[in-house]
């Protein structure tokens, strides 16, 4: 339907009235390409996703099929969540899939993120290659794709060394692509595109405004070898923070904010006893376009109440450190 270059004379989508023009061009172009097929759609619940769900289901209704894969690594209630969403209001027809156990047993030992990444990434893709079979040939896979995506995937026609890779960019393996198109209606979008185009479509502010959750999840946030243990407190530790944003407020007016925990370790003191721990590094940041970032400035009171929740709730972390690093130089996430 598109290439992966933005035409310089495309019109940003600031307004209703221009995200309802592109709602309804992508509506005529996935009809005309699709017709009477179905549609397989990783549906995580993240921004990008959700808008490509509800987009479909007004072009295309029940031929979308959402498949909605708990690798393990998703946020605390993050999937009970998505299928409350998506199956009561949306009425969407959605597959839930568990795959935790098959994701960390894959990663286990893995330390190198772009090896985690590509893990994750081929492995949504078995799933779906499996939910698949229940469907004829030539259907289609729908991503949720946006333009920085791809902007930090490829490397330049001047020879710059791409910055990451993305599980949703790149096409498909052979094996898929011949059962497969792939169908990527926000590929040309910046993240403050799609948040105009998802309010037209009628979805929630609280969806639409809900902060971006990378595809490989908290993999990417567990940096080094991912382990069990770790995962669950960095799970538990980011909980906090973000129930600690929306109390304040902040969660209304800073764009993205999370916890990183790194594979090592200090010395802290717990029951007057030596305890060694992990630290939680929080990142808050805000952009318009996620090409750039700056840090927010989080007040120190509520810093100090983050850490000491973290620091007695969470089994594990005895330190809470704070990122002030804006991209550049720092990419938003650390892996």
């Amino acid at each position: 339907m598109q290439n992966n270059v933005r035409p310089e004379t495309m019109e940003r989508i600031t307004t209703p009235a221009l995200a309802e023009a592109f709602i309804e061009e992508q509506i005529k172009a996935v009809r005309a390409e699709v017709g009477d097929r179905k549609v397989l759609l990783a549906l995580s619940g993240g921004v990008d996703s959700s808008v490509v769900a509800a987009l479909l289901i007004k072009a295309i209704g029940k031929q979308l099929v959402c498949v909605h894969v708990n690798h393990g690594l998703m946020r605390k209630n993050e999937s009970e969540g998505v299928i409350k969403l998506f199956r009561g209001e949306f009425d969407a027809n959605l597959i839930y899939v568990d795959a935790t156990d098959r994701f960390l047993d894959l990663l286990a030992g893995v330390s190198d993120p772009e090896s985690k990444r590509k893990i994750i990434g081929a492995e949504f893709i078995n799933v779906f290659a499996e939910e698949a079979d229940k469907f004829e040939k030539n259907s289609f896979l729908a991503q949720g794709t946006i333009y920085p995506d791809i902007l930090e995937s490829i490397k330049q026609a001047e020879g710059k060394q791409a910055v990451k890779s993305h599980h949703n960019v790149g096409g498909l393996p052979d094996d898929i692509a011949e059962k497969f198109s792939l169908l990527e209606p926000l590929k040309l979008l910046y993240k403050d595109e799609v948040r105009v185009v998802g309010r037209a479509l009628g979805l929630s502010s609280e969806l639409v405004d809900r902060q971006p959750f990378p595809g490989p999840g908290l993999g990417v946030r567990c940096l080094g070898a991912i382990t069990r243990d770790r995962l669950a407190a960095l799970r538990e530790a980011d909980a906090i923070l973000r129930e600690e944003f929306a109390n304040s407020g902040l969660s209304k007016t800073v764009w993205q904010y999370f916890v990183v925990i790194p594979d090592i370790k200090s010395v802290g003191v717990k029951d007057e006893g030596r305890y060694e721990g992990w630290p939680a590094i929080i990142r808050a940041v805000n952009t318009k376009d996620a090409m750039t970032a700056t840090i927010e400035e989080i007040p120190y009171a509520l810093l100090h109440k983050i850490c000491a929740r973290i620091t007695s709730e969470v089994a594990g972390i005895n330190r809470v450190l704070y990122d002030i690093t804006p991209k550049p130089t720092g990419t938003i996430e650390w892996e």
